[in-house]
Parts: structure tokens; sequence; C-alpha cells
């Protein structure tokens, strides 16, 4: 596991960045590294990514959006993309890019779900991950965090100096 000290961004719809740490929307919802009921906040290493990402539902009509920073100190993430890593913990490449939603959808349980459930008892935090996203940029990469706090060991939050964000949804009120 390595202790990850960037930044990371995501892009969010407008409508929901009054609260952009909250990773409801993921555990509503699921994801390709977390089933229904497993909070997780998916983050890029950068903007390019991240709005990748966040266009991937629109590929013929994007839509607005807000991009975020956030400031990451984080000890526990492991980096799937490293191949000696993926190879210490009997992760194959394949497990990380199968078709988790077609396998959801069968009833069956995604590979990346497994190994996120494995992953989440060994204590890991987070997993910089390949992007999936078609319009992704090359070696665009992910990080998707599982535990996540305002302070470290697993400190993730927003670059809002100057208190741009909405505190709530009433914002969006004409």
């Amino acid at each position: 596991m390595i202790h990850f000290q960037e930044w990371v961004y995501r892009a969010h719809n407008p409508y929901w960045s009054f609260d952009p740490l909250s990773g409801d929307g993921a555990k509503r919802h699921g994801g390709r590294f977390n089933p229904k009921g497993v909070s997780a906040l998916y983050t890029s290493l950068t903007e390019t990514a991240a709005l990748a990402e966040y266009h991937q539902g629109f590929p013929h009509r994007p839509q607005p959006a807000t991009l975020c920073t956030y400031e990451v100190d984080c000890l526990d993430v492991t980096d799937l993309t490293n191949p000696e890593e993926r190879g210490a913990l009997g992760i194959d490449s394949d497990d990380l890019s199968s078709p988790w939603e077609m396998l959801a959808g069968e009833g069956r349980v995604p590979p990346s779900w497994a190994l996120s459930k494995r992953l989440i008892e060994d204590g890991v935090a987070g997993i910089i991950v390949p992007s999936y996203a078609k319009n992704a940029p090359e070696n665009g990469k992910n990080l998707v965090f599982w535990v996540w706090d305002s302070v470290v060991p697993h400190k993730v939050i927003v670059i809002d100096d100057f208190h741009r964000l909405p505190k709530n949804k009433d914002s969006w009120r004409e």
C-alpha cells in the first residue's frame, strides 16, 4: 500500500455539487468498484479523466459539470494499475475491466465487487485503477475511496477556499 498525497478531481452534476464528499450516489446505485449499499467516492488523477468519467453517460451531448479538486493525504491506498501490486494481491486485470453492469443485471457478483469486498476487509482505504470511460485519455486513472475523512490518515477534502460551492440543494431554486 502507498501513502497518496496529491490532488484528485471529480466532475459533478451541478445540482448535487453542494455535497461533493458524500459518496451517497455510489452507495445508492452501485458502481464498478462498489455494490449497492457500499459508499464510494470516485475521483480521477487528472481533470481530463474526471470530465471523461462524468460525460460517459452523455457521449453525444455533454452536459454542464462542476469540476472539484480534492486535497488528499491518505494512507492505505493500493495501486492496481501496477502489475506487480496486482500480482502480489492475486488480481487479474480482467477482474478490473469486467462488464460489471451486465453481470450485476444478471444477478451475478462482478469480479470487481468481489475484489473490492476483499480489499475493504483487508483495510484498504482506496484503489488506483484505470479509467474505463470510453472517452478517457490514454492512461487515465481513477482513485476510488471506500474510506475517507476530513483528517489524516484518510484525508480527502474538497478545495473551496472562496466558498463558491452551494451549501444545499435549495441553492437551485428559482
